[in-house]
């Protein structure tokens, strides 16, 4: 069948037109929200609007409820309609729409790579238009704020003061610079939510936003340490170092300010790309300083400034404890295959209606190794393809995959393993059909997202018997053992395939000369676990309605917290501040938001939980043991004079070519250049350098044919 044949039936172009009308809300909500914070330092807003709100929400919700309203409830509602748009998307997710090349090759159009390489790493010209706009916000703000917070300082005010002219000035600057680090703060999380339904709306994943995390996360810790090296100058020309001690009923608590900037800085120090790579442990576990750097923060500024960065922490909190809840449960690992190249692929049982796309990850952990630690890995199975399998591939490398590799290289001692699961997370839709070829760049273990794309293309080739685009997958490995990744492309699980109609090609690259090459078959160890009865499949946490059950888990903990908030406000808040001669301490009323928060999210989301657990459980019963998979045989791997067959399954009728070089590396240039078509889709995975290379060239003036997508999973 013809991709352009394909006709988007009546159905999908009434989904089509909900999604543009969601889109369309999404983006005026989003300017409004934008243009709150463009006037946010101005004089209007400060000293006309702000003051107007807060005299009409006062009451009801305290001095915070003007901000909840200007700052926080657009970001959530915009995360309630992401919610019903990947619903949607879910739901009406035809390959018609795959058919319409030329809305995809505008949207190509804005991802050409702008820098390839630097500190910011590989960056499209949307990305670069971006950062440049949120740049000149954090200008804009800083100068606007400094400009009237000087036009009040005179002689005679900074006298009456008992300061000079620049002492005053300084101690402005100082506030203003936490002012402009709070714009990053209100971003910072948004990255990091992993089930985030506002991330899909921009067509982003978590993976691919890390780099942002990390961006917004330098720029606020630079401006926060400034701030508090500024303070600290401040007080210590002016004889006030006392002040470092005070932690104040009203107003500013300096101690927990300093408290939130010790937590931040060793987290800071920790994410060094040297001290994260030679030190993972110490990255890891300094990373959860981030709950007391928020709380702290919010018992510095209090809770009226705090509302300001309150969505994203928001939204990171729904799914923070939803990832919890999912962790408590153990999952059935069904079997193991041991590569001799120090690789593991883990095989585990799931539920029939847990879908999830290519290049998707999972993050797993096992208390045998480590109680705390959790490790993303790509999915390598296809969910359509395989539905009762989901498969991850695990490369040796790190202390904690190495500890783990050894665990099941002597099978002897193990017949069971307790693992938890987190995920799976990845993209929302996905458009491999709007490519004429696909070239995929692996090295080493980066093969992995594209075995789930090839998997993908097979299960499109075989069921719709789609004309799929040529597949060119050039990888390179250390040495001949590395082959044996190969093996892990096709399906494990003995279900039907055909790649009869697929045009795959294999260009494998062995860098390291060798006297002595892989003959006949690699044979792979096949591991079986037992399961035990606490063991269930890996399933959606929300069943398979799991987006609306997440729109309901944000907008019902919202308005329970609005609620909570409210009668705190006006039964305990309220008759203290004017009814005596008394004022609430406003540590203990950021306490009690917070408080309220974290009660308002853990019941909505507990309540889900459980309505839904009932239905996971009564399809884990009804989910019978995998059969005929310890029968299934892996594809045979043979190389003869550089050439290597990747046989088929017994169900297969074509035999795919691969061919091998030894002792050579790719020519990445001359391989991607002398590609043909307007449509080549060109997928990197691995090494830093491997990736800024096929950068450099796709965004080269030759490479106009070139679309570039890398995968990296450096978190």
């Amino acid at each position: 069948m013809d991709v352009e044949a394909v006709k988007r039936s009546p159905s999908q172009e009434k989904y089509g037109r909900v999604q543009s009308a969601i889109r369309l809300l999404v983006l005026v909500v989003f300017l409004g929200w934008i243009f709150v914070w463009i006037v946010t330092p101005t004089n209007t807003y400060q000293q006309k609007w702000q003051p107007r709100l807060q005299a009409k929400t006062n009451s009801i919700f305290g001095a915070q409820g003007a901000m909840l309203l200007v700052y926080t409830f657009p970001i959530l509602f915009i995360a309630v309609l992401g919610c019903v748009y990947v619903h949607i998307a879910k739901k009406g997710n035809g390959f018609g729409k795959e058919s319409s090349y030329g809305k995809k090759r505008e949207v190509s159009i804005w991802k050409r790579l702008v820098l390839v390489r630097g500190p910011l790493g590989i960056v499209s010209g949307t990305e670069m238009v971006f950062l440049l706009m949120f740049i000149v916000l954090l200008v804009w703000s800083f100068s606007i704020y400094l400009h009237n917070g000087f036009a009040k300082i005179t002689h005679k005010s900074a006298a009456e003061h008992g300061l000079k002219v620049w002492e005053k000035k300084l101690d402005i600057a100082s506030v203003r610079l936490a002012l402009v680090g709070n714009i990053c703060l209100a971003f910072l999380f948004f990255p990091v939510a992993r089930g985030s339904s506002v991330l899909p709306l921009l067509g982003l994943t978590p993976e691919s936003c890390i780099k942002y995390h990390i961006w917004l996360g330098n720029v606020a810790m630079t401006l926060f340490t400034a701030h508090g090296i500024c303070f600290i100058i401040y007080w210590t020309v002016t004889d006030k170092l006392s002040k470092m001690l005070e932690w104040k009923k009203t107003g500013i608590s300096n101690v927990a300010g300093e408290v939130a900037l010790l937590a931040g800085l060793c987290m800071w120090i920790a994410t060094i790309p040297r001290n994260r790579r030679k030190v993972f442990e110490l990255f890891f576990y300094t990373h959860y300083l981030y709950t007391l750097f928020i709380v702290f923060f919010i018992f510095h500024v209090g809770i009226f400034y705090a509302c300001t960065i309150l969505p994203g922490f928001y939204l990171f909190l729904v799914d923070r404890y939803l990832r919890f809840l999912q962790s408590r449960r153990r999952v059935r690992l069904v079997s193991a295959r041991v590569l001799p190249c120090e690789t593991v692929e883990l095989n585990f049982s799931k539920s029939h209606d847990l879908t999830y796309n290519p290049t998707s990850i999972m993050f797993i952990n096992v208390p045998s190794i480590s109680k705390l630690q959790w490790h993303p890995f790509t999915i390598t199975s296809n969910s359509n393809l395989e539905p009762k399998m989901m498969s991850i591939v695990i490369k040796g490398e790190g202390t904690w995959s190495q500890k783990l590799y050894q665990m099941l290289s002597t099978p002897s001692a193990i017949d069971h393993l307790n693992v938890s699961v987190e995920g799976p997370y990845g993209p929302a839709s996905t458009n491999y059909l709007r490519y004429d070829t696909i070239v995929m760049v692996s090295g080493g273990s980066g093969i992995t997202p594209f075995i789930s794309i090839i998997r993908e293309l097979l299960y499109l080739n075989t069921t719709f018997r789609y004309r799929t685009p040529k597949v060119i997958l050039i990888c390179a490995f250390k040495n001949s053992y590395y082959l044996s990744m190969l093996d892990l492309i096709l399906p494990n699980s003995g279900t039907p395939y055909d790649m009869s109609n697929m045009q795959l090609q294999i260009k494998a690259y062995i860098t390291r000369k060798e006297e002595h090459r892989l003959e006949n078959q690699i044979h792979l160890q096949q591991i079986w676990f037992k399961p035990k009865a606490t063991d269930a499949p890996i399933s959606a946490i929300l069943g398979p309605n799991n987006w609306l059950w997440l729109c309901a888990i944000i907008s019902s903990s919202f308005i329970i917290f609005l609620i909570l908030i409210g009668i705190i406000t006006r039964f305990i808040i309220f008759p203290i501040d004017h009814n005596s001669n008394k004022i609430f301490s406003q540590p203990l009323r950021s306490f009690l938001n917070i408080f309220a928060i974290c009660v308002s999210i853990s019941m909505a989301a507990s309540a889900a939980v459980l309505w839904n657990k009932k239905y996971n459980d009564r399809e884990a019963k009804q989910i019978q043991n995998l059969e005929g998979s310890s029968s299934a045989e892996s594809p045979k791997l043979n190389t003869d004079e550089g050439d290597k067959e990747l046989e088929s399954l017994p169900q297969q009728s074509l035999v795919q070519a691969t061919k091998v070089h030894y002792g050579a590396r790719p020519d990445l240039r001359r391989l991607l250049l002398e590609l043909e078509g307007s449509r080549v889709g060109v997928f990197v995975s691995g090494p830093k350098k491997m990736r800024q290379e096929v950068a450099a060239i796709c965004s080269s003036d030759l490479g106009e044919n070139l679309h570039f997508e890398s995968f990296s999973f450096n978190w």
